[in-house]
């Protein structure tokens, strides 16, 4: 299963880099894009896609030694609770850990808001330790070495983990399509996301699969267009981005 994910995420990364050199305008873009900016980003992917899940595995297996107080897998959950416990149930904390990011560790998630053209690439972006104050890493740890069986809890993580890489991309729904009706109600699209990024509303749209959350606490902006302007002007040299973003 663990595979299985790895497949889902990999092929929507490969699917959105080339659909955004295929396209025209995402071509553009990324042709202007700053050495600085490919650096971070790469930094980033580097990070999220490689070094935190190679630390997951590693705290997974090296916990059982120190005396934790429910031992590994010891929690039975049917396939369908383990996926609404990650796709649902984690997502809502995610949403405040986003808002707290907003707010209290800001100077350090700003990094990620000077990202002026949405792309895949930029998903990542941030200063390379600031994956240590998401809650991902931890809660999908510890829920991964709980679980009995992890299956329906990893298609959790794997979906959301695409739709993060999808939600940072251009590649948008149709507003007068029947898929953007359907889903618009509930998933936050690239265009709710884009509004997030944009220098207007960045304390909206906090959400990362579903619009209740945001809904529910008064941060929901609904606009089916792109917004004109993206990112958050920042006097950041580069080191200062990848490392101190504070100083």
């Amino acid at each position: 299963m663990q595979s299985f994910v790895q497949v889902i995420v990999f092929v929507a990364f490969i699917g959105l880099v080339g659909w955004t050199i295929f396209d025209k305008s995402g071509r553009t873009k990324l042709q202007a894009k700053r050495l600085e900016d490919w650096l971070l980003d790469s930094a980033g992917l580097f990070v999220q896609g490689m070094l935190i899940p190679l630390l997951q595995v590693t705290f997974i297996y090296q916990m059982d030694p120190y005396g934790l107080p429910m031992p590994k897998e010891c929690l039975n959950l049917p396939l369908v609770f383990s996926f609404l416990l990650s796709f649902v149930a984690v997502d809502y904390l995610y949403y405040w850990n986003h808002r707290l990011l907003h707010t209290f560790f800001w100077h350090i998630h700003q990094v990620h808001h000077t990202v002026t053209h949405l792309d895949v690439l930029g998903t990542s972006r941030n200063t390379i330790w600031a994956s240590f104050l998401i809650v991902y890493l931890w809660v999908h740890t510890l829920f991964l070495y709980l679980l009995a069986d992890p299956a329906g809890y990893l298609l959790g993580v794997s979906l959301t983990s695409a739709l993060d890489l999808w939600r940072h991309s251009q590649l948008t729904i149709p507003s007068n399509s029947w898929l953007y009706r359907y889903l618009s109600p509930w998933l936050i699209l690239p265009q709710d996301h884009a509004w997030h990024h944009s220098s207007q509303f960045p304390d909206r749209n906090y959400g990362a699969n579903l619009k209740l959350w945001d809904k529910l606490h008064g941060t929901y902006y609904e606009e089916s267009e792109l917004p004109t302007e993206i990112g958050t002007a920042t006097s950041l040299t580069f080191t200062q981005k990848l490392l101190f973003p504070f100083l």
